[in-house]
């Protein structure tokens, strides 16, 4: 027992080494897990894909072992060959990649492009003609570009048709799409049986209550949500289908496919995949999505953009939508809403004479512009109107008129309308993420009329696909109120108030240009690299107003005894914690799903029709409720209101006063003075929150904190001058030097330098190059970057940082600035050179070193690659095996173990 206990073992099948398979210790690791065989290690290799130890993280090494007949130096012929051979790969690759970028960026774009202008023009000829248009060499540049985007888009369209598809299989049809079919059994047979008084778990989900209301649980229940509900079953029992039992054949045939479906065999055939053989799958390929434009596009836009054309050219719209400088646009829409129309008719109809099989693919393909539609309302013309209405209703901050937005549309529609569209989206999300904020405070339950969006049961395409049209629009309307509100509360209203107090405050300065003495380049570099960072990029913002909201909220709680709406009680949540817990065990009880509905649908429709909100707290409500919650309004109003005008004024008040001291009385944008207003207002509400925090500890705490970071923001000041000030300006200089005035100065004339414009495009170079030092391979640059981002401001090092990174670099860009100021100012003249000559020498003598370090860079590279390329051909020839390297601990180096049988591990 004791030798067995003594003897080395292979970590991986336990056995102990022999002559014919010796063991190895090739890592850190020590114990039963040191030794290991050769071939263990090279089999476990290949399944990890990894070359390191998973444990101690230390890479394997592996010595070549060459045939004993291997010259000195290899023979030219055999390099020659070699050579020949790389080239010959090179030009196979790069013939095959420059075939598919041939068809996928020009014959499949210039395809389609073709093909929609052809289905577009609305003539017979261009039919006829389409074969020579294909071939045509006319605007290929432009055509390609705009064949891309149509390439782009209906493949966006069709993996969304097929998203969509999943959606409505995993989450379930409506009820009045869906039939009773006999769900498909283990043993093949079909249940046409089905409890009495029922239609499967579609009727158990409509009929029985999801939620059943708790007997004195809840104080103020959601009457809106209850009459969704009803609504909702009202018109699922209209659309629900009166008849007949559906042919269930076509479903018995996908059910067995699926089950006979092997994914197994799908992940060997990506495995065997490779590169090489990508060009015969890019062929197919090329050819199926060729027939694919030729069959797609005219579902996606032909026939609703002539539906829509007709329509509105019978209707005599046809000028007015001329007008509005989106056609085509308008037009598809129309048609998409006709189509829509048409198909809930003819569903309807199929309904009546019991065409089941027509019946539900009207019905899907219904579903499918149903959905389209409400994702551009939702997404396209919601912001859209938020955008437009914000516009409008800041007119006079601006100093503009609607007469100037009508000018700028009609110069630029595509871009006024994006402008608006970004802006109504920006308001949008920073609204919804204001309201995320409140249910992280409010009470749960407070704000039941709006949907939680941290909710992982919501799902906004679900509520598409099932919830009736009319529930979509009255939302929609509901949203435009309320959004529309919230501006003139919050931006019209304060601008007038502003106006009648402070005449001369407003407008805005929002010009393009500027008469100020320093560069708009550096303003904004000031508000891109200082201001947005530090507003953005803190939580210190969320957490302050987080804060005012719940003191708000506190305050308004207790001046009109709504403290329990609002939070809750803390003594009650505790004692109703047991409660709501009953509540939930009792309605999943109510929620159990029939095993006859075999379902995904009924289980949605549960969910869907689930009475009351959702982690809702009981409260106590007060006397005069009503009146309360309307005081409640108007408290929030006028708190709003007085925000809005701190907000537009007290920015702006201390930014120009600030940059009156740099400026002077020049005007600049006021963006800039807003954003410096902002950062100083933030460096306030920052300093005095962390000074309340540090009045509990103390005097001597105090003075020991001031002490500690006034020495961390010497430290501070001391790198930023150095990496955001002296590096920056020299980079930029040099920068200058070599790329901008040769090019942009002629030989006869003097440059002239301007250290802030310098100095700005030296920061955003020294941005650009530390962010590709940090993604580049490991060197020494790269280890400091990442051990200073490592230490941050705290734990600043300033001593390591002047002397690992500053005094390098700056001794780097000094060199590169000096030594061939030096050759041109201080060697040339000495050769006796004429004065033509001598210029010549000092413009062009920094790009001419750059084109020397470029070319020994270049020959660099290619000697390492002619050396690799050497290793590659002796290795092919002469390599018969490789053996493992023990690591050996003492001395710090690798060496090999006594000879061992070669293996053939290549």
């Amino acid at each position: 027992m004791g030798c067995l206990d003594t003897a080395d073992i292979c970590r991986v099948c336990r056995s102990e080494g022999t002559p014919e398979k010796p063991l190895y210790h090739p890592c850190v690791c020590t114990g039963s897990i040191k030794f290991i065989h050769q071939e263990c290690l090279v089999q476990w290799l290949k399944h990890s894909r990894k070359e390191y130890c998973e444990l101690c993280k230390h890479r394997f090494a592996f010595t070549p072992i060459y045939s004993p007949d291997m010259p000195s130096r290899l023979p030219i012929q055999d390099i020659f060959a070699g050579l020949v051979t790389s080239i010959g790969t090179a030009i196979r690759y790069w013939f095959h990649y420059t075939l598919v970028a041939f068809a996928w960026l020009g014959v499949v774009p210039l395809t389609a492009c073709r093909i929609y202008k052809c289905l577009f023009t609305g003539s017979v000829s261009s039919l006829l003609t389409l074969p020579l248009d294909m071939l045509s060499t006319e605007n290929l540049l432009a055509d390609c570009l705009q064949g891309c985007f149509v390439v782009t888009c209906t493949l966006c369209a069709f993996i969304s048709l097929v998203w969509l598809r999943e959606q409505i299989v995993h989450g379930g049809a409506p009820i009045w799409l869906e039939h009773a079919a006999p769900p498909f059994n283990a043993a093949g047979h079909h249940q046409n049986e089905v409890p009495a008084g029922g239609n499967g778990a579609e009727n158990v989900a409509a009929d029985q209550p999801a939620n059943p209301p708790a007997e004195n649980a809840v104080v103020g229940e959601n009457p809106e949500a209850q009459d969704d509900q009803a609504e909702e079953e009202e018109e699922e029992n209209e659309e629900e289908d009166d008849a007949g039992v559906e042919d269930v054949a076509d479903a018995n045939n996908g059910a067995q496919d699926d089950m006979n479906w092997n994914a197994l065999e799908w992940d060997r055939a990506a495995e065997e995949l490779t590169w090489e053989r990508w060009g015969i799958v890019v062929g197919v390929f090329i050819v199926l999505m060729l027939t694919f434009l030729l069959n797609f596009p005219p579902l996606l836009a032909f026939c609703p953009y002539h539906i829509g054309h007709f329509s509105l050219v019978g209707l005599g719209f046809e000028e007015h939508v001329q007008a509005s400088h989106f056609e085509g646009l308008i037009t598809t829409i129309v048609g998409y809403i006709l189509l829509a129309i048409t198909l809930i008719i003819c569903h309807g109809l199929a309904t009546l004479v019991k065409f089941h099989r027509s019946r539900r693919l009207l019905g899907v393909c219904y579903i499918v512009v149903k959905v389209s539609l409400l994702v551009v309302v939702e997404i396209g013309v919601f912001p859209l109107i938020c955008g437009w209405w914000l516009d409008i209703c800041s007119l006079e901050m601006f100093d503009a008129t609607l007469k100037d937005r009508e000018l700028s549309f009609q110069s630029a529609p595509g871009t006024t309308m994006f402008l608006h569209w970004l802006v109504g989206m920006v308001y949008v999300f920073y609204f919804a993420s204001f309201i995320l904020l409140l249910r992280e405070v409010l009470r749960p339950g407070v704000l039941w009329f709006l949907r939680n969006l941290n909710d992982p049961d919501f799902n906004p395409v679900q509520e598409m696909i099932h919830l009736p049209i009319y529930r979509h629009l009255r939302r929609f309307i509901l949203s435009v109120i309320v959004f529309g509100s919230i501006v003139l509360l919050m931006l019209w209203l304060p601008i007038r108030i502003i106006k009648s107090l402070l005449p001369n405050f407003l407008p805005y300065n929002v010009m393009l240009y500027s008469d100020a003495p320093v560069s708009e380049l550096s303003l904004e570099l000031l508000l891109l690299q200082v201001v947005l960072p530090a507003l953005l990029e803190q939580g210190h913002t969320r957490q302050w107003l987080k804060g005012l909201v719940r003191a708000w909220t506190v305050t308004a709680g207790y001046l009109l005894d709504l403290h329990s709406y609002l939070l809750g009680d803390q003594e009650e949540n505790e004692n109703s914690a047991n409660q709501q817990v009953n509540n939930n065990q009792h309605a999943r009880n109510n929620n159990a799903i029939p095993v006859v509905g075999e379902g995904l649908h009924a289980a949605h429709q549960a969910i869907l029709q689930q009475g009351g909100p959702v982690g809702f707290q009981p409260y106590r409500r007060p006397l005069n409720f009503p009146l309360r919650i309307f005081l409640l309004i108007v408290f929030m109003c006028i708190t709003l209101l007085i925000a809005s005008l701190i907000c537009l004024t007290l920015p702006v008040f201390a930014g120009r006063w600030l940059m009156s001291f740099w400026t002077g009385t020049a005007k600049i944008h006021e963006l800039y003075t807003a954003a410096c207003g902002l950062y100083v207002c933030w460096l306030t509400i920052r300093a005095v929150t962390v000074l309340v925090a540090w009045m509990p500890q103390g005097r001597r705490v105090i003075f020991q904190k001031v002490k500690e970071w006034s020495l961390m923001i010497m430290k501070t000041l001391i790198v930023a001058v150095l990496l955001a000030g002296v590096v920056p300006l020299l980079l930029g200089l040099l920068f200058e030097l070599v790329i901008v005035a040769p090019l942009r100065v002629p030989l006869d004339q003097t440059p002239l330098f301007y250290p802030w414009q310098d100095w700005a495009l030296g920061v955003l170079h020294a941005k650009i190059i530390a962010a590709i030092t940090l993604m580049g391979p490991q060197w020494w640059l790269k280890t400091v970057i990442e051990q200073v981002y490592a230490n941050g401001i705290r734990n600043i090092d300033l001593h390591y940082i002047v002397r690992k990174l500053a005094a390098p670099v700056i001794s780097v860009l000094l060199l590169s600035l000096c030594v061939p100021y030096v050759i041109a100012s201080g060697v040339v003249p000495l050769l006796g050179v004429t004065a033509e000559m001598q210029n010549l020498v000092h413009r062009r003598i920094y790009p001419f070193l750059l084109m020397v370090v470029v070319l020994m860079a270049i020959l660099s590279f290619q000697v390492r690659q002619f050396k690799r390329l050497y290793e590659h051909i002796k290795n092919d020839k002469y390599l018969v095996g490789q053996r493992l390297v023990n690591y050996e601990r003492k001395s710090g180096k690798q060496g090999s173990s006594p000879p061992p049988p070669q293996s053939s591990q290549e």
